[in-house]
C-alpha cells in the first residue's frame, strides 16, 4: 500500500490538477488557492499522511455541499469551522471517533477539504486516496459510494460554520437512500446560507468497514501529478501536452474537444436545492458575431453535456467530464463565478481574451458500472431538455 506525507505544496498541486479534472465543479479553484495560502500564513508546516483503505479504520465522506457562488470568496475559517462542527457533530451523534476521511468527488475544495481536516487534526486523522467519482458530481447519487449495496448513506450529518456555539447548527439525516439524503440535505443545507459541511457513508465495524472496494483509488495523487506538471511548467503547456498528461496519469482516455476557444456568454443562477445552474458559450473568436465556431455548455454546477453549432448530436455527455482548460494562464478552473471572471466580464458582457480548451476525460469504469448511477445522470439530463442515448448502459 502506497502512503504519501502532503504538505502545502502537495496541496497546491492537487487543487490545482483538480480544477481541470473536476468537469467544473467541485468548488472554486481561486477560492481553494486562497486557503491554502491562508493555511500556509497561518504557520503550518507538517505533513498528512495519504494512503488507500486499510479496511479497519473509522471512516466517513467529508466534504462541503451547496453552491459555490453562495461560498464565494471561500476563507480558510469558513473551512476549518463548518468541517470541525460537523465531524464533532458527528462523533457525538454516532459515538465513533474517526480515524480517517475520504473526499466526496474530485475538486478544488473538496479534494482539499479532507486534506485541511487532517492538517488541523494533529495527525489524528488521515486521508483515503481516492473519491467516489474520479471528478465532481452535481449531487450524492452520481457516486460508487450510492452504488454500493453495503455502504449505507446515514447516519449524515451536515453542520454550518459557525465559530461560536450560540450559532453552531447540525443536522443528523436518516435517509435509506443517497437521493432522499440529497433532498433533505438541500434544503439544510439552503437554511444554512447555501453551504455546509456534510459527513455521510460511515464505514466502521458496524459496516464491516465497507468503503473497502466501493471508491475510486489513486484519485488523489492522480490530481497531485496533473498539478505538480502544471504549476512546474516554465510556460503554460499546450492543450494536447495537458491531454497526454490526463491520460497517461488517469489510465482515461482524454481528448481535446474545442482548443483555444473563447467564453462569449454566461448565464448562472443558484437553485433551490443550493446548486448553481448555467450555461456557458464558447466562440472560436472573442466576438461572437465573428464566430465561425459555437459550443454551448449545460451545468449543474458541474459541467453535464456540451453541444457544437456544427453537430446535431452532443459533443460530450456526463458521466464523461467536460473540462476546462486555459492556453493563456496555464490552469483549469471552475463554473464559480470568481473563477469565471478570469475569462468573461460580466461588466462588459464580454470575453477577457483568455483562451479557454475544453477537454473530454473519459468516466472511470468505477463510476459507470455503479448501480444506478448512469440513471441517476440521464434525469439530470433529462431536466436539462436531453433525452438521448447515454453513453454508457444503465
Amino acid at each position: 500500500m502506497a502512503t504519501y506525507e502532503y504538505g502545502i505544496t502537495d496541496f497546491q498541486y492537487i487543487a490545482a490538477g483538480a480544477a481541470i479534472l473536476a468537469s467544473g465543479g467541485g468548488g472554486s479553484y481561486n477560492d481553494a488557492v486562497q486557503v491554502i495560502t491562508e493555511l500556509a500564513d497561518s504557520g503550518w508546516s507538517n505533513t498528512v499522511l495519504v494512503k488507500d483503505y486499510d479496511g479497519v479504520s473509522n471512516c466517513s465522506v467529508l466534504a462541503l455541499m451547496g453552491s459555490p457562488d453562495a461560498a464565494d470568496t471561500l476563507t480558510l475559517a469558513d473551512v476549518v469551522y463548518s468541517i470541525t462542527n460537523t465531524i464533532t457533530a458527528y462523533q457525538a451523534m454516532t459515538g465513533f471517533t474517526l480515524g480517517c476521511v475520504i473526499p466526496v468527488e474530485i475538486g478544488p475544495i473538496n479534494s482539499i477539504v479532507p486534506l485541511i481536516a487532517a492538517a488541523i487534526s494533529n495527525n489524528a486523522l488521515w486521508v483515503v486516496n481516492g473519491d467516489g467519482a474520479g471528478r465532481a458530481v452535481p449531487e450524492l447519487p452520481q457516486t460508487t459510494y450510492s452504488g454500493s449495496a453495503t455502504l449505507a448513506v446515514s447516519p449524515c450529518i451536515l453542520a454550518n460554520d459557525a465559530k461560536i456555539a450560540a450559532t453552531l447548527e447540525s443536522a443528523l439525516l436518516n435517509s435509506t437512500t443517497a437521493a432522499q439524503a440529497e433532498s433533505l440535505a438541500g434544503g439544510i443545507v439552503s437554511a444554512f446560507g447555501n453551504f455546509s459541511g456534510i459527513t455521510l457513508w460511515p464505514s466502521n465495524a458496524t459496516n464491516n468497514y465497507a468503503l473497502t472496494g466501493n471508491y475510486i483509488s489513486g484519485t488523489l495523487t492522480q490530481a497531485w501529478a496533473l498539478g505538480e506538471f502544471l504549476l512546474n511548467s516554465p510556460t503554460p503547456p499546450a492543450t494536447n501536452a495537458v491531454t497526454t498528461q490526463i491520460t497517461q496519469i488517469t489510465e482515461r482516455a482524454a481528448t481535446a474537444i474545442a482548443t483555444n476557444f473563447y467564453i462569449t456568454s454566461i448565464t448562472q443562477s443558484t437553485t433551490t436545492g443550493s446548486l448553481d445552474t448555467g450555461i456557458i458559450r464558447l466562440d472560436n473568436t472573442p466576438n461572437p458575431n465573428n464566430s465561425t465556431a459555437t459550443y454551448t455548455i449545460y451545468n449543474l454546477n458541474e459541467n453535464l453535456i456540451m453541444y457544437s453549432s456544427l453537430s446535431n448530436t452532443p459533443s460530450i455527455i456526463a458521466p464523461d467530464s467536460i473540462c476546462y482548460y486555459s492556453e493563456s494562464t496555464g490552469l483549469g478552473f471552475s463554473n464559480a463565478t470568481d473563477d469565471l471572471a478570469i475569462y468573461f466580464d460580466t461588466n462588459t458582457g464580454q470575453s477577457t481574451g483568455k483562451t479557454v480548451s475544453i477537454i473530454k476525460i473519459d468516466a472511470a469504469s468505477q463510476l459507470y458500472d455503479a448501480a444506478g448511477v448512469i440513471t441517476s445522470f440521464a434525469t439530470l439530463l433529462h431536466n436539462l431538455g436531453y433525452a438521448g442515448a447515454m453513453p454508457y448502459p444503465a
